[in-house]
């Protein structure tokens, strides 16, 4: 029986022996509880630039400074710009007189005027065809004594010249009734729509210059979009800088993040927001954080990270990130994270 016994265990031995060999020959190890990834800690820079140019009249911040969100750090001259104000509204003031006058219509004067020059065309009418009735009578009674053997031609002819000439005096009075008769209703018509939508538009013209030009100058004082420390300085108090040139560089440090490689075998078991601890150099306790990033790409892994296992080792790029407001992490500074392994179910 006992010879049976160890018989029957000799295969489960040998079973057990292959499977370890196996995934030594894998280079395959169980994972713990927790697993120990490498990386350094990065942060958003923000490079902050003013959208127009001009000279630098004040900087309000050097590096090493921290800054608040809003907090004015830097303001341009803008001289150039306020003068160009002024004359936008001066071209405004303008341009909204005119569309005013339009609106206005004529005055009751000039209406009046109208009135007094259409009756003087009027009167000029019936002056001038009385004339020409008069010439006309003539010409009748001339044509009669010519019949009668009793008038001359020439008398005759200086007649119908006459009448001929009352005859053009009398258009020309009713053209200037129906052009005094035109320019009256005109007036009292007032202004073509047309005309007035197109005062209005260059009204609404000078209020957009107007509308740049503040911002020209409003956009002339710069202020932090984003609370953090102040890392590099680029320009100088009388330096003449170009329009979008980055002037200050802002670094947030308080949302810092450790960009850590974790090998391969434990990555199926990390999940976004689960916790982990950051250490840095210096030792402690280590810095609370949560993971908000995992690649989804392998990678090798990188140089500076490298540890004394394989060089040529798949890892994925895990994000950890860490509420640094006490200032401890800096970027570029390495670091380790222990992160905790979840269950694979």
């Amino acid at each position: 029986m006992k010879l049976h016994g160890r018989t029957s265990q000799a295969p489960q031995v040998a079973l057990a022996a292959l499977a370890s060999a196996a995934l030594l020959a894998c280079g395959v190890k169980p994972p713990a509880d927790r697993v120990r990834a490498a990386g350094q800690v990065e942060a958003t820079d923000v490079q902050v630039a003013a959208q127009v140019g001009g000279r630098l009249l004040e900087l309000r911040v050097t590096e090493g400074d921290r800054v608040v969100a809003g907090q004015v750090i830097a303001r341009l001259d803008t001289a150039d710009a306020e003068l160009a104000l002024a004359r936008a509204r001066a071209e405004r003031d303008q341009v909204d007189a005119q569309l005013r006058l339009l609106r206005a219509g004529a005055r009751i004067e000039d209406v009046r005027h109208a009135e007094a020059q259409l009756a003087t065309a009027q009167s000029d009418v019936g002056a001038t065809e009385a004339e020409l009735a008069s010439a006309q009578a003539d010409v009748e009674r001339f044509d009669a004594l010519l019949a009668s053997n009793s008038g001359s031609r020439k008398q005759r002819d200086d007649a119908v010249t006459r009448r001929d000439v009352a005859k053009t005096r009398v258009q020309g009075a009713q053209d200037r009734v129906r052009a005094a008769r035109e320019y009256l209703a005109k007036l009292r018509a007032g202004s073509r729509r047309e005309d007035i939508e197109g005062a209005r538009a260059r009204v609404a013209a000078a209020d957009a210059q107007i509308a740049t030009w503040q911002k020209a100058i409003a956009d002339a004082t710069l202020a932090a979009p984003v609370a953090g420390i102040v890392t590099e300085k680029l320009a100088d108090v009388g330096e003449l800088v170009q329009p979008r040139a980055p002037l200050v560089v802002i670094t947030d440090l308080d949302h810092a993040w450790a960009n850590v490689f974790v090998d391969e075998p434990a990555v199926p078991r990390l999940r976004l927001g689960q916790g982990a601890t950051v250490f840095t150099d210096a030792g402690g306790a280590g810095l609370p954080g949560a993971l908000s990033y995992i690649s989804t790409k392998a990678e090798f892994t990188p140089r500076n990270v490298q540890t004394a296992e394989d060089r040529s080792k798949l890892v994925y790029r895990v994000k950890v990130a860490v509420d640094n407001k006490s200032g401890v992490l800096k970027a570029g500074m390495p670091v380790e994270a222990e992160i905790p392994l979840q269950p694979l179910h």
